[in-house]
């Protein structure tokens, strides 16, 4: 009998699934932690675990597909490669998130005619001093589309001086739209960093069960390209994770719905009709990314089960986008969560399992974090060792190279404070969660519960905007931020279509949420693993998503 592997790497876990294709059936499911700081643990251990628990031996296995929202996670969080955008022959300037924009003269007409000579002395000065500070290139040329010759020179000046990636836009954007081109080409470089280890990874532990079955990525437009295609094109995997949770929520309703995935960095919402998800008409937008990579149409918000829970101006709570370990499955990383307090941020630092002493003694922060575990923001930089290092800018390069970790009180957390849930240890959750209670002046029980409600409600404003944003576009933005605050407006909504949840905390969250918006919910079996099983499905049947209309 031949078998179908689907595994979804997310942020937190990673899940696997053992289908049989020719009955359509799941006969075995696995899940384990993330290890971000080295992927190929959790993606072993997972594998181990889902063999071990069936009867499939490694020349059963006809397929492995793959998902993730490592790419998604990595754009919300703002983390990859730092990414130097070129603009080549485009007065107008733009922003995006990344480490530096160029703008350089040249660039092409409509006709792919030479509009100015690209000014190379200056791209070959601006990149000797980029070469440091970045650790790929984006390179975008009007009307390159038409004729990329700017971009090509570009990208050859580039392998000579800083031989790191490059990205040109002709390569993934044949459509208008400066910024847009930019965007995309930016993501493709911030990302492929991100996906080349995830790549090595998977494969590594393929070699490991002895897995010589074919590989298969699936992307967000809900096709599958190859490992090389990924990393080549890594921004074609964003919304990978959202386009297969669609796919299994269109298995279990044949009308039109909406999919909820509650993970633990962000909520993905994505529309299903007839069964089948639907693609955006404009491209994937993720945060402020809005590109022309195809994707599913899908909206993402920054909020989930390990977001951050700290209390702002006023003691008011705030919940993400930043995403931490749970307290109540730190252990001791955790300490003795008295480093919660007034001037902190919420969270506090620990060095990940993947450095040890011998490494961290050759940086002041690591080994710092070493010998002091775990500690805040405000304790690096008021201490006397450190005094001379930009400690934001390099706990920034750390987070990004998985070097350090960040613990703080979660929705999660609340959950097992409450009792809702047997995941993790609740002690230490109890007690930063008291000692937040305490600056609001509340009970431990009521600022949990606050925590449960804040998150629905935040779920709820991610759907709204999702259904609006199809409709009107982001014109009615500046209502959803403040219409339940409205002087004089009480306003209820109803949401004509059901939702479909998915994700290991969508039981806790997602009912009240329907009841909210006035509208049923269902849990298809297995939507603790929904993208792992829609990941596997593409290897049995490809889906046949089509475009919606644009509003």
């Amino acid at each position: 009998m031949k078998y179908h592997i689907g595994i979804d790497t997310g942020g937190t876990s990673t899940d696997a699934v053992l289908v049989d294709p020719a009955r359509d059936l799941v006969v075995a499911t696995a899940k384990t932690p993330t290890t971000r700081y080295r992927l190929s643990d959790g993606i072993s251990s997972v594998l181990s675990k889902l063999l071990s628990g069936s009867d499939a031996s490694a020349a059963d296995i006809d397929g492995l597909a793959i998902s993730t929202t490592l790419a998604t996670n990595s754009v919300v969080e703002n983390k990859g490669a730092r990414v130097a955008l070129l603009v080549i022959g485009f007065v107008k300037h733009f922003k995006l998130p990344v480490t530096a924009v160029i703008y350089v003269k040249g660039g092409h007409s409509i006709t792919g005619k030479e509009e100015a000579p690209l000014e190379l002395e200056y791209l070959v000065e601006t990149l000797e001093k980029l070469k440091s500070s970045v650790d790929a290139y984006a390179v975008c040329s009007t009307m390159s589309m038409k004729n990329p010759t700017h971009e090509l020179v570009a990208e050859k000046a580039i392998s000579l001086i800083d031989p790191k990636p490059v990205f040109c836009s002709h390569r993934s954007s044949s459509e208008a739209g400066m910024k847009e081109r930019a965007a995309t080409a930016a993501l493709h470089a911030k990302l492929m960093p991100v996906m080349n280890d995830f790549i090595t990874s998977v494969t590594a532990s393929m070699k490991q069960f002895n897995l010589n079955c074919p590989l298969a990525i699936v992307t967000g437009n809900g096709s599958t390209i190859t490992a090389e295609q990924a990393i080549k094109q890594s921004g074609q995997t964003v919304a990978s994770g959202p386009a297969c949770t669609a796919l299994f929520g269109g298995r279990s309703e044949n009308r039109q719905a909406l999919v909820v995935d509650i993970g633990g960095t962000t909520t993905d919402i994505a529309m299903v009709t007839a069964g089948n998800p639907i693609l955006s008409p404009h491209g994937c937008t993720i945060g402020s990314w809005a590109t022309h990579m195809e994707s599913v149409d899908l909206y993402t918000g920054g909020i989930g089960g390990d977001s951050l829970v700290s209390l702002g101006p006023k003691n008011t709570l705030t919940i993400g986008p930043d995403r931490v370990i749970p307290l109540c499955i730190s252990g001791s990383n955790a300490g003795s969560v008295d480093w919660i307090g007034p001037e902190e941020k919420g969270s506090a630092l620990f060095l990940s399992p993947s450095i040890d002493k011998s490494r961290a003694v050759k940086d002041p922060i690591l080994l710092f974090l070493a010998e002091n575990t775990p500690a805040t923001r405000y304790r690096l930089k008021r201490s006397p060792e450190l005094k001379t290092i930009p400690i934001t800018h390099r706990l920034e390069q750390l987070r990004r190279k998985q070097n350090i970790e960040e613990t703080g009180f979660t929705p999660t957390d609340a959950l097992c404070v409450l009792g809702l849930t047997d995941f993790g240890e609740r002690d230490n959750a109890a007690k930063g969660g008291q000692r937040l209670a305490k600056q609001m002046g509340i009970s431990l029980e009521t600022f949990c519960r606050n925590v449960k409600k804040e998150t629905e409600e935040k779920i709820v404003s991610a759907i709204l905007s999702y259904v609006m944003n199809r409709t009107w576009g982001n014109s009615i933005a500046p209502f959803l931020s403040s219409y339940k605050n409205h002087d004089l407006l009480d306003t209820r909504f109803r949401l004509k279509i059901p939702l479909i949840g998915t994700g290991a905390a969508a039981r806790f969250f997602l009912p009240a949420v329907a009841e909210k918006l006035s509208t049923s919910i269902t849990f298809p079996k297995f939507c603790d693993v929904g993208s792992a099983v829609g990941a596997a499905s593409m290897l049995r049947k490809p889906a046949v998503i089509k475009k919606r209309n644009s509003p």
